[in-house]
């Protein structure tokens, strides 16, 4: 079977980590790496051995997949440019600025029979791995993100930037819609919201508790989840996992819970990411995350900074 024949458009800070992924895979072909920044894309391009375009435009016809790590603003025109001639893609977070540029990209994929990725990745976390499989009636959700202050994504709100990651989670997990968010945020290094809280209801009566930040001098990123019986918290960042469930009633001197703890190999979840999108392209097998489950995120989101706009002004 032929290699696919892919780019990385955008080899900034994570960009880069995209093509060294794309250069690890023996079923992947990396053909360029594109970045405006000519120099920074001949750097990127010596390090995993292929060449540099500045134009994406020039791939057409060289590669049959993409990976876009630019600016969330230019996702749209990128991909919408790579779906309309026929190459599938791979969108770094968040797929788009909002849910109707997410739309667009979805339905031209669909349209045209592409695949089209988005990269959440903390779907291929091995500690969410191994913890999911027994979260089947999910009912409440606590979770905390929070990052030291880095400059990038800096285009969007913490919203987009940090607590999107959780959003797909946690949309993942509970089988209904949301149906409400009562939220807040506020600035404190940008113009925009750099921490923000939010209380999502679904409309099966779980509930998410949501925490971002961007301007944190410790970060976590710490995903606890009840359900009838169990309780399981997830350590995004150390891989720890640990279980407890409920195995019978309370006696006086027993207890009925069974907790369980264990630590995973950290992992590379970027490389399953990427490894993920050539399958399902060589398999014609839907993404892990489609770009229906990112616009999902983004209707979220936005439910979120809706809310936290009307208590602001």
């Amino acid at each position: 079977m032929s290699k696919l024949r892919t780019a990385v458009v955008g080899v900034g800070y994570l960009g880069r980590f995209h093509a060294q992924k794309h250069r690890a895979l023996d079923n992947i072909e990396l053909v360029a790496v594109c970045d405006r920044d000519a120099e920074r894309g001949r750097t990127v391009a010596a390090e995993v051995q292929t060449s540099a375009v500045q134009d994406y435009r020039d791939l057409v016809g060289k590669i049959d997949a993409v990976t876009i790590a630019a600016t969330t603003a230019e996702h749209l025109p990128i991909a919408r440019f790579f779906l309309e001639h026929g190459v599938h893609c791979l969108v770094e977070k968040p797929l788009t600025r909002t849910s109707a540029e997410a739309a667009v990209l979805t339905k031209l994929a669909a349209e045209r029979k592409l695949k089209l990725q988005v990269g959440h990745v903390e779907r291929f976390n091995p500690a969410l791995l191994a913890a999911r499989e027994t979260l089947t009636t999910v009912r409440f959700i606590e979770c905390h993100r929070l990052a030291p202050f880095k400059g990038r994504g800096a285009d969007v709100n913490v919203i987009l930037d940090v607590m999107i990651h959780d959003l797909d989670v946690i949309l993942s997990l509970v089988d209904a819609k949301p149906i409400a968010a009562s939220a807040v945020g506020i600035p404190v290094l940008m113009d925009d919201i750099d921490i923000a809280n939010a209380r999502i209801e679904f409309a099966n009566g779980a509930i998410a508790n949501v925490t971002a930040s961007r301007v944190s001098t410790t970060p976590q990123r710490r995903f606890r989840v009840f359900q009838p019986n169990q309780y399981v918290s997830i350590d995004f960042g150390n891989g720890e996992v640990r279980r407890v469930t409920k195995l019978g009633r309370w006696r006086e001197g027993e207890s009925p819970l069974r907790e369980e703890t264990w630590n995973l190999e950290k992992g590379d979840a970027l490389l399953a990411e990427t490894k993920a999108f050539a399958d399902c392209i060589a398999n014609d097998t839907p993404p892990v995350v489609s770009g229906a489950d990112a616009l999902a995120s983004l209707e979220l989101a936005e439910m979120i900074n809706a809310d936290i706009a009307r208590r602001r002004y």
